[in-house]
């Protein structure tokens, strides 16, 4: 388990997988200074030990590192381990069209980190995102609080982005998350997102600019981001790799900060025994606890058909790789 933070305590964080997501964290956590070492691990031991050496040239701008390729046994004494593994989505797919593939990977990378003697805290990035962060707590055994999935983080980030522009502030005053799957039916809590104070209906009331239409427009450009970008450039990688940098700081540095990540769930928003995205307080043991928001109707309706969705494709697919609901 994780340690009290102080200056002495020495923080290890093992990475598996040396993608484009993998490789865009590892760099994101070398440039702001989070943990002490970090370990590649990846089935292309080259392309590993490249981005090893590769982000280390960068230490000398940065924050002192210990920064090498190694093994699922380096997991042994880790605080965190980062899974980003995994086949990526493809033009035209689904973050979903990915769960059969994914499955069997996720399934032989934790089973090899438990066998390390790991006893930290899981952070899954890996598509898609709630069913094998679901799969890593089931394959694991960990207590729920430490197996956390990277979730709505990335979408929250984008619909703020998207608040921001349409009323010209800061996106980092915006407050508010999207929540449910990490995919097509994630959906924006509208009823608790404020700028300034001001929730979004207030907003559309005082400046006749703005309407509902703005609103529908911002959700279906969050849902649809990552497809425009995989049109454009053939992947996502960096948006993700600050998120998981920021998670990986509020576990380590035990911060106690709300972040909205794939959480599990057994009640809270009327969903039982599910991995999906909510705000949640992270400190140094993992989900300190879930942030239940007081949805409305609408936005409950959909948290529900969401976690349906879900349900349904864990129900079809957990029974290959020997995992029970």
């Amino acid at each position: 388990m994780l340690q009290p933070t102080n200056a002495k305590n020495h923080q290890k964080i093992v990475l598996v997988g040396a993608g484009a997501v993998g490789s865009t964290f590892a760099y994101a956590a070398t440039l702001q200074g989070i943990g002490q070492e970090l370990v590649i691990v990846d089935v292309a031991r080259d392309k590993a030990h490249g981005d090893a050496k590769d982000i280390a040239d960068a230490l000398l701008f940065t924050y002192p590192k210990n920064i090498y390729a190694g093994d699922y046994s380096d997991a042994a004494d880790a605080d965190i381990v980062v899974i980003t593994a995994g086949a990526a989505q493809k033009p035209g797919e689904s973050r979903l069209d990915l769960v059969n593939r994914n499955l069997h990977i996720i399934k032989s990378i934790v089973t090899r980190i438990v066998e390390s003697g790991f006893n930290g805290i899981f952070l899954v990035a890996s598509n898609p995102v709630d069913i094998l962060t679901y799969a890593t707590w089931k394959l694991s055994g960990f207590p729920a609080e430490r197996v956390i999935g990277s979730g709505t983080s990335l979408d929250s980030a984008r619909l703020c982005k998207y608040v921001g522009y349409l009323f010209d502030v800061d996106p980092r005053t915006v407050n508010g998350y999207i929540l449910g799957e990490h995919g097509d039916t994630e959906f924006p809590a509208w009823s608790h997102l404020s700028v300034g104070g001001l929730t979004m209906e207030e907003w559309i009331k005082n400046d006749p600019r703005f309407t509902e239409a703005d609103l529908d427009n911002i959700a279906n450009r969050v849902v649809n981001a990552a497809y425009d970008i995989i049109r454009l450039k053939g992947a996502t990688y960096y948006g993700v790799g600050a998120a998981l940098a920021r998670i990986c700081r509020a576990l380590l540095d035990d911060e106690n900060t709300i972040l909205p990540v794939s959480a599990y769930l057994n009640g809270q928003y009327g969903v039982q025994d599910m991995y999906i995205g909510t705000p949640a307080v992270l400190n140094r043991h993992g989900v300190r606890q879930v942030i239940e928001i007081p949805l409305n109707e609408k936005e409950q309706g959909l948290m529900l058909a969401s976690a349906s969705h879900l349900d349904g494709v864990m129900r079809n697919t957990f029974a290959e790789i020997g995992i029970q609901r």
